[in-house]
């Protein structure tokens, strides 16, 4: 508790504070994310059942919910073991049965005698064509019904945690909720007309139908505002806290980037100058960089990455480059030698696969300054991985890694600076929930001479037609990938494995034919795509191993099989494998029968080459967690704000932090202090934390 206001700490006791709730409960209630009485109260229901009194059961729907007076009549205890118990009852204008299965006789006679009148609700469903009402949810007597809902909330749950436990404890656990000063600016929340925080959380948990569970219902949307705004105030205080962290300026007087563009056999784009120039600023101001390098596949990430590690080898530093698996690691290194050795630097790569003596080599020249840049995976961050003068940290693929890695990132140099880089685009709802705490520069232009790419869909059951293309297609000289879902085959799912894809086109290809997927032995997939790479072999089969990064200019034809099971976001990366060089290039959609919502995801890929506007669409058809991959896109869990529904109040949220702070950079103000109890109430202790030390 040390530290948190009082009057919020009934909200952070043990849950079995709670009436109804012991240590078995406890332990359910865990399953679903519910520790303290205040994830109670940021677990909103997901459902709400109508439970109005209605005259009659007649002409209700299979699978409604029916709230009816009934008299009850005859019992049907079961004749055969395993039968059913029924009853008949009678409402105002039809007869239907109510159905128990392993029904207590003595009990339900109790509950139900013959000729009593009775509030009964709960789902019919039509068996052989009679109305019934298997294990209804209440049998009431009059005077009970009067207490029932009109309608009824529901809550996630889990096996041995019913509705009626979790009602109880949320019942407890709003009792508990104290009455608060207003954090909220009157300006955003009365246009809105957005009630109290303890009149929402009030409101949030006795939805009257389904308009409340919409995400611009006026309880919902305060709730959601008040999460994003918490959010972005820890992201607003790290990025003053980075900001005060005294960084070093690294000035370069441009000879080595010089060199390296005199090298080019093209000139760089508007984009890459403009975000190169960003950085180099950057680079030399006193505070330490902390920026995103957004670009769309084939926009030139790596060239500007380079430009960014060269600025700082001017300086008289050292830059790292860290990309998330091996293969990229090695052909970043591959791609970016023949500059360095243009500029007169020495670059050398460091990955798992380094041992012995060799990697003692590498690491003394690291150490002595003899290497200006060097290329890895994590192992960079090593315990006996010492820079002399580490300036620059780059970071490939950033959601790969986590969001808490990047604030560890600098800490192999003094005060270094820190660029990430993503060929993801991201919607700019997304970029401010993970990246609000870094500036941004954004690569909107392809270099000269990428042709669009063809895309096409093609059904799976022409897929021997797509083979021959392919025969043709090689024995004229093409490469190609031909991408699938999983490696092996599994009863889980009928998606064809890459290695039973492999071994259907080895007649077909013979020696021409490699295979790589993430379960080999990295020597191995390294050998398999530089077999590719170089043209001894002519077809990759591959999994979406190769997603980013991979590099092969040469390569024409991308295929894609089962199409319909990826993310927009990521057939449009696989997409960008091809098309690199001077020739045309193919994709093709290779899909089984289509839903809406996959067909909608394949339209959008066949319409538009732009990553930006498929990753808004992709974020409009799928959600957030699905588009940058939940476990690892570093995104914040919110429980109440739905970030793809509720943009608008992303981007307000930014703002109202950024400007709260501007005005009251140690939240000492009578609205700082109510902003600090927010921040406490959403479990933001590092954002205290910050600010203490601020």
């Amino acid at each position: 508790m040390a530290g948190r206001p009082e009057i919020l700490w009934p909200l952070f006791q043990a849950l079995t504070a709670l009436p109804g709730v012991g240590p078995r409960l406890a332990a359910l209630f865990g399953r679903i994310g519910v520790a303290r009485p205040v994830d109670l109260l940021f677990t909103p229901p997901h459902g709400v059942v109508d439970r109005r009194l209605r005259p009659s059961a007649k002409g209700a729907g299979d699978g409604e919910t029916v709230t009816v007076e009934v008299e009850i009549g005859v019992h049907h205890p079961p004749r055969d073991k395993g039968k059913p118990y029924r009853v008949a009852v009678r409402d105002a204008e039809t007869e239907f049965l109510l159905v128990w299965f392993h029904g207590q006789p003595e009990r339900l006679r109790a509950l139900a005698p013959t000729g009593a009148r009775r509030v009964v609700s709960g789902r019919v469903e039509i068996f052989d064509g009679v109305l019934q009402m298997v294990h209804p949810d209440h049998l009431l007597s009059r005077a009970e019904a009067a207490a029932l809902p009109a309608f009824e909330p529901v809550w996630p749950a889990t096996k041995g945690l019913g509705q009626k436990a979790i009602a109880k404890a949320v019942n407890g656990a709003l009792a508990l909720a104290p009455d608060v000063p207003e954090w909220l600016d009157r300006a955003v929340a009365s246009p809105r007309g957005w009630p109290s925080w303890r009149a929402a959380v009030r409101v949030l948990h006795a939805p009257q139908g389904a308009a409340d569970l919409a995400p611009e219902a006026p309880a919902r949307a305060r709730l959601a505002y008040d999460e994003l705004l918490s959010h972005q105030l820890t992201l607003a205080l790290a990025r003053a806290e980075r900001r005060r962290g005294k960084g070093r300026a690294s000035v370069g007087d441009g000879r080595l980037r010089e060199a390296v563009l005199a090298a080019l056999p093209f000139a760089p784009t508007g984009a890459q100058r403009r975000a190169v120039a960003e950085i180099a600023a950057d680079m030399a101001a006193p505070e330490r960089m902390n920026r995103l390098l957004q670009g769309d596949v084939g926009s030139g990430k790596t060239l500007v990455a380079l430009l960014a590690m060269l600025v700082a080898v001017e300086a008289g530093g050292q830059a790292a480059l860290m990309a998330p698996t091996e293969i990229l690691a090695r052909q970043h290194a591959q791609a970016l030698a023949p500059l360095a050795a243009a500029a007169g630097v020495r670059l050398d790569v460091l990955t798992g696969r380094d041992k012995g003596p060799a990697r003692a080599a590498k690491l003394a020249a690291l150490a002595a300054g003899e290497t200006a840049i060097l290329v890895g995976t994590h192992a960079l961050f090593q315990k006996d991985v010492a820079f002399r003068d580490l300036r620059l940290a780059v970071v490939d693929e950033q959601h790969r890694f986590g969001v808490r890695q990047r604030m560890e990132l600098g800490a192999k140099g003094r005060a270094a600076d820190v660029l990430v880089m993503t060929a993801t685009p991201i919607p700019r709802t997304l970029a401010l929930a993970s990246y609000g705490d870094m500036d941004v520069s954004v690569l909107d232009e392809k270099p000269p001479g990428r042709k669009p790419v063809d895309t096409r869909l093609v059904s799976m059951a022409r897929a021997a037609q797509v083979v021959e293309r392919l025969r043709a297609a090689v024995a004229a000289g093409g490469r190609a990938y031909w991408v699938c879902p999983l490696v092996e085959e599994s009863d889980v799912s009928e998606l064809t494995a890459a290695e039973a894809r492999f071994a259907a086109l080895r007649p077909v290809f013979g020696d021409g034919l490699r295979l790589v997927h993430g379960q080999m032995p990295p020597a191995e997939k390294d050998a398999a795509m530089a077999d590719f790479a170089s043209g001894r072999a002519q077809v990759l089969v591959a999994t979406t191993v190769i997603e980013v990064g991979v590099d092969v200019p040469e390569a024409t034809i991308m295929v894609i099989e089962r199409a319909e099971s990826f993310g927009l976001a990521q057939l449009h990366q696989l997409r960008g494998r091809v098309g690199r060089g001077g020739e045309r290039s193919f994709c093709l959609l290779l899909h089984g029968p289509l839903g809406e919502a996959a067909a909608a995801r394949l339209s959008a890929l066949r319409e538009t080459e732009d990553g930006f506007r498929i990753a808004e669409e992709d974020l409009r058809l799928r959600g957030p967690g699905d588009l940058l991959g939940a476990q690892q896109s570093g995104l914040p869990a919110f429980r109440i704000a739905d970030i793809a529904a509720q943009a608008d109040l992303m981007a307000l949220a930014r703002d109202d932090a950024r400007l709260a702070l501007t005005r009251d950079p140690g939240l000492e103000s009578p609205r700082g202090a109510a902003l600090r109890l927010l921040l406490w109430l959403h479990g933001r202790d590092d954002a205290i934390r910050m600010m203490k030390q601020g």
